[in-house]
């Protein structure tokens, strides 16, 4: 190595070749502005310390994943549960209410009575028949009712029996 490259004492570093620091300022007074020169020594992009640190941040995050999925699913049990829980309990209350009804004996004969088509003696009884209520099943004065009797409804059943063929029925499996 050359002798003019090598640093005066050892801490301090060379400012170039064959030149020293005092060289290149600028003289006192000349009127020149000091430059103060930087030397650009280009780093990491990333510090070690910071990939430590990011290391440890994602190991933490993928440790909590799972335990915080569970734990979110596990909210979602128990507002589902505590929901069916409150249904449940006005169901049990509709149902109270329902038996302090059937305590009382005059709610029993009403019931009993409109069930049954039951009435008391020297009372008329009258039955409305709307056709909108899907119970009403038809009468005798329905307009679909044929005139037909019962055993002109068997001969025709009968009638219908005798009527298939065998080719139409249906053959055991071998």
């Amino acid at each position: 190595m050359n002798a003019s490259r090598r640093p005066s004492h050892p801490g301090a570093r060379s400012t170039g070749p064959g030149r020293t620091r005092a060289a290149r300022r600028p003289a006192p007074g000349t009127g020149r502005a000091e430059v103060k020169r930087v030397r650009y020594r280009p780093g990491r992009k990333v510090s070690r310390r910071a990939a430590i640190v990011a290391l440890v941040l994602s190991a933490l995050a993928l440790a909590y994943a799972y335990p915080l999925r569970t734990y979110v699913e596990q909210r979602i049990e128990i507002n589902r549960l505590e929901a069916e829980q409150s249904a449940q309990s006005e169901n049990i209350e509709e149902l109270a209410a329902e038996r302090a009804k059937w305590d009382d004996p005059e709610y029993v004969k009403a019931q009993i009575r409109s069930s049954l088509l039951l009435v008391q003696p020297g009372e008329d009884l009258v039955i409305v028949i709307d056709e909108d209520d899907p119970k009403h099943t038809g009468g005798a004065d329905d307009e679909a009712a044929e005139d037909t009797t019962w055993y002109d409804e068997l001969a025709d059943t009968f009638a219908d029996a005798d009527r298939l063929e065998p080719d139409e029925t249906e053959e055991p499996a071998e």
